[in-house]
């Protein structure tokens, strides 16, 4: 019965997304919410100027109408919706900033960063005091738990800022980081039905369903992109649940492609200031492989594969 009302859920996930992706797309062509491309990055990526942004907006008003109907109404699924919404409202303002009102600036980064940290600070505070495990970690391998004590303060803020923007990193192509938080969710969802943690699995597929069906418009060629608005929030749902599973841990695995597309930007600045020199063609990766060649569908559908293989593997470390 359970898994028939999951089923469902994520078929009315992805028919309400893709329902509000026809009505919301016309509204962001009348706001001319168009999305600039940096002339330094690939040559292809061009064609895209003036393709919708803020698209995030299809998603998160999927999720929420979804979760109203699910009744899915308790305080994890409500911390889940405070952080997703919560760092969407962040990329919101950056991009109304950049796009709707053309200042090319947006938010600095000093005050993005106060406002992730802040949103952080809240969730830290809900899972400090919670019943379920509190400061504790499970460690991958070992299925054992650890406390961390107060090191685990820093520690999750680390985690959830650095994920929310890994994710927005990762968002550079067509579908990309839209189907790459799909397979991440579903791996979640799994994970959370084998703990029996009901509110967050529901939620876990509720996203997922709408990320499919934002997919009919995000996937290759592009009839709108997602934004910070999108990014920051898929960045803030998968931390948070990350760390209400009390997973942390398994995130630079199970979440591998937004650490590999981290870690090769991280990679190139250092190797640039450091020795002059560029590691890649372009950061993050996936516009090296571009540089290279590979067609943009090729790039995501790798990524999509390594994805799903960091899944799996990330299950059999767990169970």
């Amino acid at each position: 019965m359970e898994n028939y009302k999951n089923l469902v859920y994520i078929i009315v996930a992805v028919i309400i997304s893709a329902i509000l992706g026809n009505l919301i797309i016309p509204m962001l062509k009348k706001l001319k919410a168009g999305q600039s491309i940096r002339e330094d990055g690939p040559q292809t990526h061009l064609v895209k100027g003036g393709t919708p942004t803020m698209g995030g907006i299809i998603f998160l008003s999927s999720l929420l109408i979804c979760t109203l109907v699910s009744r899915n109404f308790t305080m994890e699924s409500a911390m889940l919706i405070f952080s997703t919404f919560a760092f969407g409202i962040v990329g919101f303002i950056d991009d109304y900033i950049k796009v709707v009102k053309k200042r090319n600036l947006g938010l600095n980064a000093k005050q993005k960063l106060l406002l992730q940290v802040l949103t952080a600070v809240i969730l830290l505070v809900y899972q400090y005091n919670a019943k379920n495990l509190s400061t504790n970690v499970i460690l991958p391998f070992s299925g054992r738990s650890v406390s961390m004590g107060l090191i685990y303060i820093p520690f999750i803020l680390f985690v959830v800022v650095g994920t929310v923007n890994s994710v927005n990193l990762t968002d550079g192509l067509d579908g990309l980081s839209s189907g790459v938080t799909v397979i991440l969710l579903l791996f979640f969802a799994i994970v959370a039905h084998k703990l029996e943690r009901t509110s967050i699995e529901i939620f876990c597929i509720i996203l997922a369903g709408s990320l499919i069906g934002f997919l009919k418009f995000n996937r290759y060629p592009a009839k709108v992109f997602m934004g910070d608005t999108g990014s920051l929030a898929l960045g803030g749902a998968v931390s948070a649940v990350a760390v209400l599973l009390n997973l942390p841990l398994i995130l630079p695995i199970a979440g591998g492609i937004y650490f590999i597309e981290t870690l090769s930007v991280i990679i190139q600045v250092v190797s640039f200031k450091t020795r002059g020199k560029r590691v890649f063609l372009m950061a993050p990766l996936h516009h090296h492989f571009e540089q290279k060649g590979w067609k943009e569908t090729k790039v995501v559908a790798v990524f999509y594969t390594i994805e799903l293989i960091l899944c799996i593997i990330s299950y059999f470390i767990l169970f």
